[in-house]
This record gives C-alpha cells, structure tokens and sequence, in this order.
C-alpha cells in the first residue's frame, strides 16, 4: 500500500521548497511547521534563517510568500509579526486526503510501515510463579502491551518475552513441602473441568503459607529445604518434575488474569529466569576473561566509575556470589545475550519499574563493554511510575496490604456495568448479555486508558470514579463517542456516505478533518518512542473535537442538501475508523452499542 502523505507533510515540503528558492543558501532548511490557533499551520523557521543571512525576516518572508506554489493544497498564507507564516489550508485538500485514507485496501488508514523496520524483543507482564499478581504487576502487562500493538502495527518484527519469577531459594522450601504432601496440588487438569485459575492460586497460596509456616518453625525442615535448592539447581530430574508443577500451576493462574485483562500471552513467550540456566557459567567466563567482570572478594563483578554507595566506595554489579551462586545480574545478562545473538533482535526494550532503573543501567552498561550491545544494537528500560491511591501514597487495601490484581479489575468491571446499565434505555435496548459483556470491556479500557493516558514514568493515582466517568479524559468518554457514531450510522440506513471535496466545510469539520489527517504520524510518533500516552492524547482530543462536530453540524437534517449529508456521513464513518483503530493499539475495545 502507498501511504498517504498527511497534510502537514506536504506543505512542510512546499514551504521547504518556496525556502530553497527564496534563499538558495538556505536548501533543505526546516521550515519549523507548527500546528496554530490563527490558522492551520505556522511556519516559525524564517526568522533564524534571516539572521544567518543578514536580512530582514519579514522581508524573507514576503519573498518565501512569493515562491510558494501549492495550487489546490492552500488557501492562504499570510506573513505575521516578525516573519512568520500563517498557513491555511483549503477545504478540498483535507477532504481529498481523508478520502485516501478511507479508502485504504488494507484498512490501516493510510497509516504507512516504518522505513527500516527491525527485529525488537520486549520483555514485559513479569510475574512471579506460586506468587499473586497485584497491583504492581499492571503497568508493566498494560504499557507491554499497548507497545507491542504499535509496533507490529508500525511493520517491526516483535519478539515478546514474559520474564516471569521462576527460579531461586524459595522452590526448596516450596518442592520439599510438596514431597512431603504429595496430594496438595493434585487436581484434574482445566480441560477436564479441574480447577479454574483462581482456585489454582488459591492452592498455590495455601500452600506456600502452610510450607512458609514450618520452614519457620522446624529447623530440621528448613535444613531439608536448603539441601532440595540444591538438587534443583543440580537439575535432579525429580525434583525438576515438582518444581514444574508449581510453574504450571501459576500459569494457569497467570493466563486467567490476563484473560480478564484482555491480553494475550502466549506460552512460548514466557521465558522465566529458569529458560537462561544453562547460559549463567559460559556468561560469566566470557565477562571474566575479557575482563569486564574481577574477582572481588571471591564474588565476580563489574565495577563503575560513576556509581558509588553512601560511603563513596564503588557499587558493583554481583554477577556471581562468593558462594558460586548466581543471582538477577547473570540471568538479566545472560538474556541479553540470547536476545542479541539467537534471536537477532536489533533493540531490547525492557518494560520495568522506575526502581529497578541502576539495575538495568549497570547490566546495559556491562553488555556494551562485553561488546553485545553496541551501535547496531540497543537496549531501553521503559521505566514506569508507581500507582498511587487517591491519598498520593502507594495503592494499598485498607489494612495495608498490597491490592490483587484480579479484586482490581473486578471491581473495575463492576462499576463499568453499572454505568451500562444505568445509561441503557428503550432506544438502546442492550441485552442483559451485553451489558455484561460492554460493561467488562468499559471495566477494563477504564483501567488501560487511566494507564496508558499517562507518559509512564509517571505516578499516577488509581481512582475508579474518574475513570469509568463520561467526562473528561477517560476511555468511557472515547468509548462512547465511538459508539455515538455507530448509531448515526445505523440511523442513517442507507444514506449514502461520500467525499464530496467540493464542499466548503465548516469550522467543526474542517477541525476534525485536520485531526483524523493527524493518526497516520501520531502512530508513527507514538512507537517509535514507545510512547502510548501519545496516541491517548491524540483519540481523546479527537472524541473531543467529534463531540463539537455533532453538536454543531447536524448530519441527518433533512434541511441538508444530499451532499453535505453525504459528506457528514463520510466524516463520521472515518472519524468511527481511527477511533477504533487507535483504541485497538492500545488494548481497548469499542462497543458498536452503548
């Protein structure tokens, strides 16, 4: 598919080009093309230029004026103050250029694939087996997410991979229980209608409090605990035969999260800490002997120049401790390594929390000296903030306990159906079912949008009253808009819907025009600096500004000649397209019917 060329780019282009002619000296000079509230556009480059060439901006200005040639693409530009340019641009252009995107054969909307796309591997939705999901494992599944949609959408070969908690201390504490309670995660398999992934957690969590409980009180049970860490990391096929029982027992658990969540994971991505064992000896050999990691009081690590503790000694990376062992260091660099040279990946990008931030400085910072990453490949941590309660402190339930994931969303989805179902009446008409079935996808895009609507290095606080609002920045609000559009279209029967570009638009019209012009490199934007709340911005202020079309452009009049209804009709059904295509980028549905 061609990409449609938005209207900001082609007069960027033409003002360029009146630049060059203007001012020869001045060829493949940035016009500095900005959007305007006098006008359309506004061109703020003219004024350094002249200085450059020693003469007045207004009058480089007149002269750009003069040589602009954009016969059908502007309207008018004017110069204005010093020397800038006001640009307007005309009524069949924006018509025009939404008539190329609607008619898009493969339906991305003239949305073009990324010039030199790559390979990306990105690790996000990290949970820890035997463990429950909470709050703090959100951002990072929601953010992952969306990402990922962007990308792929953007042409970019995805690799994801879930990194999820599955190795360490605590499994022999957890298998010796199992050995000596053989029976208490037996149950039929979920196909068979065994157990759901509640209660899979619910056996997960009884189970590691009861372990818990005697590992802290029996010191001999404590002793058999250690010695089965042992035979685990010694790969004892037994013991192995145990220990992947509480991993797929925690998946079960896991998928029926993000099921609720409205994701997809996929059993071939989760790749925990265990999938890079046989990689930690040959990746800590390689650190040591091209000297990148020293011994250190028997402990290997690498040391940094700028990274000092309170007492002004040097903060190393642990790669190995004194006792052999390894901890997160290895695993992380290990990753890198099989993300760099066995899936070939280009950049590794990290969805991670803000607070593990000199972690993943040191690691980064320890692959490039090793010569893994380098210029041709990169690694990024898409840090994110923390979700706070409506007091400004981490969310907690009211006995301070850190609040589950899964009571989150349910009670999400709880206000959003009651809001459905508040709001349905006789001219909706929605099923008990769809109620039940809008009011879980409203629960959750609530939760998304409130997340993804904010730059993810943020804090941002957790209030389900805003969120599942009508007004204001929130999904419900884009949710019904779309869903607005829906029954015009559905009202208007078979009124015909067509780009008339000869019709003069009005201010609303030609506002919306402008902004549905706008997806194509809002997306673009938005993934190549895997930024969502970037595309949130732009889907809530076009609900906004469709929100002032409809209250001031009446589309089914019977006062309005068939063409202005025709072209209502076609603004409407394309406006309907991006909102919907932006919202699915971000992992959220829009009902046809609300």
């Amino acid at each position: 598919m061609a990409s449609v060329t938005s209207l900001s780019a082609s007069v960027h282009q033409r003002l360029a080009d009146a630049l060059a002619a203007a001012l020869p000296e001045a060829a493949a000079a940035d016009p500095l093309l900005r959007r305007s509230d006098r006008a359309d556009f506004q061109a703020n480059g003219i004024l350094a230029l002249a200085k450059r060439a020693g003469t007045q901006p207004r009058e480089l200005a007149e002269r750009v004026l003069a040589a602009v040639d954009a016969p059908g693409l502007l309207a008018d530009v004017e110069v204005s103050g010093p020397g800038f340019l006001n640009i307007t641009v005309s009524d069949r252009a924006i018509t025009e250029n939404l008539a190329a995107r609607a008619a898009d054969p493969e339906g991305r909307l003239g949305v073009p694939f990324a010039e030199h796309p790559g390979i990306t591997v990105i690790d996000y939705a990290q949970p820890n087996v035997a463990k429950e999901m909470h709050v703090g494992h959100l951002r990072s599944a929601v953010i992952g997410d969306a990402v990922v949609r962007m990308l792929e959408f953007t042409g970019e070969t995805v690799v994801r991979r879930h990194h999820i908690g599955d190795w360490g201390t605590q499994f022999g504490m957890l298998i010796q229980y199992l050995v000596e309670h053989p029976h208490e995660l037996d149950h039929k398999a979920p196909e068979a209608g065994g157990a759901t992934g509640e209660e899979a957690m619910s056996n997960l969590d009884r189970l590691y409090k009861a372990a818990r409980r005697l590992f802290d009180t029996d010191e001999e049970f404590k002793v058999r605990a250690r010695r089965k860490v042992v035979d685990l990391q010694a790969g004892d096929p037994e013991t192995l035969a145990l220990w992947q029982k509480f991993v797929d027992e925690s998946k079960l658990y896991f998928q029926s999260v993000f099921h609720k969540l409205d994701m997809e994971i996929h059993d071939a991505d989760v790749v925990g800490e265990s999938g890079y064992n046989s990689m930690l000896a040959e990746t800590c050999r390689l650190l040591e002997e091209s000297g990148v990691a020293v011994r250190s009081e028997g402990a290997l690590c690498v040391f940094f120049d700028d990274i000092k503790g309170p007492d002004g000694k040097p903060v190393p990376l642990i790669v190995q401790k004194s006792d052999g062992g390894y901890g997160y260091a290895a695993t992380d660099l290990s990753a890198v390594r099989d993300r760099v040279f066995a899936l070939k990946a280009n950049t590794l990008l990290y969805v991670v929390d803000a607070r593990q931030a000199l972690h993943f400085r040191m690691v980064f910072e320890t692959a490039r000296r090793a010569g893994w990453l380098n210029d041709d490949v990169s690694a990024v941590q898409l840090a994110f903030g923390t979700v706070l309660g409506k007091d400004g402190k981490p969310f907690k339930t009211r006995a301070g306990e850190t609040v589950r994931l899964e009571d989150l969303l349910d009670e999400a989805i709880e206000r959003a159906t009651a809001v459905v179902r508040e709001k349905n009446n006789e001219k909706v008409a929605l099923s008990e079912d769809e109620i039940v079935t809008n009011g879980a996808h409203i629960g959750v895009g609530a939760v998304k949008y409130a997340d993804l609507s904010t730059s993810a290095g943020r804090d941002y606080k957790f209030d389900l009253d805003q969120m599942v609002s009508l007004n204001g920045d929130t999904s419900v609000y884009i949710q019904y808009a779309y869903a607005r559009i829906r029954s015009i279209l559905r009202l208007s029967g078979d009124a015909r819907s067509a780009a008339h570009p000869e019709l003069a638009l009005a201010a609303p019209e030609r506002a919306l025009g402008l902004h549905v012009d706008r997806f194509a490199e809002t997306v673009a934007e938005a993934a190549a600096e895997f930024a969502p709340h970037k595309l949130a911005a732009y889907l809530y202020q076009l609900a906004s500004l469709f929100t002032t079309f409809y209250a001031e452009c009446q589309v089914l009049s019977e006062a309005n000649p068939p063409e202005v209804v025709e072209n209502r009709l076609f603004l409407c059904d394309t406006t309907a397209r991006t909102l919907h295509q932006g919202m699915a980028l971000l992992g959220i549905r829009t009902p046809d019917r609300l």
